[in-house]
């Protein structure tokens, strides 16, 4: 049964997230604030977070970056009343897997949860995927760029695979948002811009040559110069 861990510090919120996700036969534990949240991390090894933004002793945003200063890849979605595109922004940097908008549809809330945790399974079958010397291997969640271990979160393993398996070919931004996110975000939305920023960070951190490219108006190509 898949794990999530719900902070907030909302106490009738937090009540029921716990009862529509155990509904939904997740196992859930809820935490109060960023520092109970990193405690249950640590003993119960989630598989996703649900994390508020603004909370006591520690906020969702500082709770973030500690879970990945910690190398720590559990999915995670924050929920917050800030709705405008910068806020959104700092979220997904911070290294938010998505956000969602209070106040929110629980149905909303659980088709999201259902689509995150259906991007962190790992199908034994899977072959390892690779182009140029990029290469990514799904039963380990290991990925290299020549002798380079690239380290990666959930969501851009799951991104540089998608282009991996279509290499040479043009991707429409709505095809890859559906394919990684399992939804559109629709146009007033730039993660896809930030997820394709951190991809080409960490692949030519040695200086190797580009190999994502943006086709303006398009989407994305993966092809070497």
């Amino acid at each position: 049964m898949p794990a999530v861990l719900v902070v907030d510090d909302d106490p009738k919120l937090l009540k029921m997230l716990q009862r529509t996700l155990t509904y939904e036969n997740l196992d859930v534990y809820i935490a109060s604030n960023g520092l109970e949240a990193l405690l249950l991390v640590h003993a119960q090894n989630p598989d996703l977070i649900i994390v508020d933004w603004m909370m006591p002793k520690m906020d969702g945003l500082s709770f973030i970056q500690r879970l990945r200063d910690e190398e720590d890849k559990t999915m995670v979605l924050m929920l917050t009343a800030r709705d405008a595109v910068e806020n959104r922004v700092e979220g997904l940097e911070s290294g938010a897997d998505d956000y969602l908008v209070k106040p929110f549809a629980p149905a909303e809330l659980v088709a999201r949860v259902h689509a995150m945790l259906r991007r962190v399974e790992i199908n034994p079958e899977n072959q390892k995927v690779s182009y140029a010397d990029v290469i990514l291997d799904p039963a380990t969640r290991e990925a290299k760029r020549g002798d380079m271990e690239l380290s990666l979160t959930v969501t851009e393993f799951n991104l540089l695979r998608m282009l991996l398996r279509h290499p040479r070919q043009v991707l429409e931004r709505r095809q890859i948002l559906n394919d990684v996110w399992g939804y559109d975000f629709g146009g007033d939305d730039n993660v896809l811009e930030i997820y394709i920023g951190y991809l080409r960070k960490k692949l030519e951190a040695n200086g190797g040559p580009r190999l994502i490219h943006t086709v303006r108006g398009i989407g994305y190509v993966l092809r070497e110069e």
